[in-house]
């Protein structure tokens, strides 16, 4: 049968205006599947990788008497024990004469005094206080290391941190109590101190001390953390002086009578 062209038109459009009619009232109709599975399918991936990066990534918390706990992708917190190490003298044994080789290695020409100190600083960097360590009021010093002992301090001071936070105890910074020493300060502190040396490790900017006997609590103004015992944090940052010692970052002397570790990098 033949429709004529004004039929076919008047046709055409009854139709469109029928399905526009049932789009309004049924509009889940125009909803393609397909797109709708890919939609569906875009949200596994996301759900699936959301779960992986919150395996691999600890939760911070508030909880208890540290502000910054972790939990594991199981939801339960981590933590670790406080295991020290055997012996401070023996798990940090490394005397002056093999301290001296290494400092010689990096350091710099050993220096007369002040004045002599400041024609090298190009080759030393300035360490001032910040957030992972203390710098005590040197008495004999002054505040200069090569980089690259510089470096190993602020290591082992946010390697401190990290252990306190595990193991949930409240943060302190490491105290630095000697660090780089002219000639002139070593002939001034050898008549107050038998154990200065004139071939002090000190003289080469490669070398400072941290005490294991005080530490700076880090806390706002207006705040009282928990008291820690400095046996507690000296067991602490004893780990981690041994572990920096094992991964061959340094050499360390655990001096029994000044209260410190002598730390001389590598």
């Amino acid at each position: 049968m033949k429709i004529s062209k004004k039929r076919f038109i008047l046709y055409f459009f009854a139709t469109t205006a029928f399905l526009a009619l049932i789009r309004l009232i049924f509009p889940s109709i125009a909803t393609n599947g397909k797109a709708t599975e890919v939609r569906q399918n875009d949200k596994t991936i996301t759900s699936k990788s959301s779960r992986k990066i919150a395996a691999a990534a600890p939760v911070p918390l508030e909880s208890g008497d540290m502000a910054t706990l972790f939990k594991d992708k199981n939801g339960k917190e981590v933590s670790s024990r406080i295991y020290s190490v055997p012996g401070f003298e023996l798990s940090f044994p490394d005397q002056n004469d093999v301290q001296l080789l290494a400092a010689q290695k990096w350091g710099v020409r050993p220096v007369a005094d002040s004045a002599d100190a400041s024609r090298h600083l190009s080759s030393l960097v300035y360490i001032g206080s910040n957030p992972y360590y203390y710098v005590d009021r040197l008495r004999d010093s002054s505040p200069f290391l090569v980089p690259r002992a510089a470096v190993l301090l602020q290591d082992i001071g946010r390697n401190f941190y990290d252990s306190l936070v595990v193991k949930r105890i409240p943060l302190h910074k490491i105290i630095v109590t000697s660090v780089l020493r002219t000639k002139a300060d070593v002939a001034k502190l050898q008549k107050k101190n038998a154990n200065a040396k004139s071939n002090s490790c000190h003289l080469f900017g490669t070398t400072f001390d941290v005490a294991y006997n005080r530490y700076k609590t880090v806390e706002a103004p207006g705040e009282h953390r928990r008291e820690v015992r400095n046996d507690t944090l000296k067991w602490v940052l004893a780990e981690v002086m041994r572990d920096m010692r094992e991964k061959n970052r340094c050499l360390v002397k655990y001096e029994v009578n000044q209260g410190c570790w002598h730390i001389t990098v590598k």
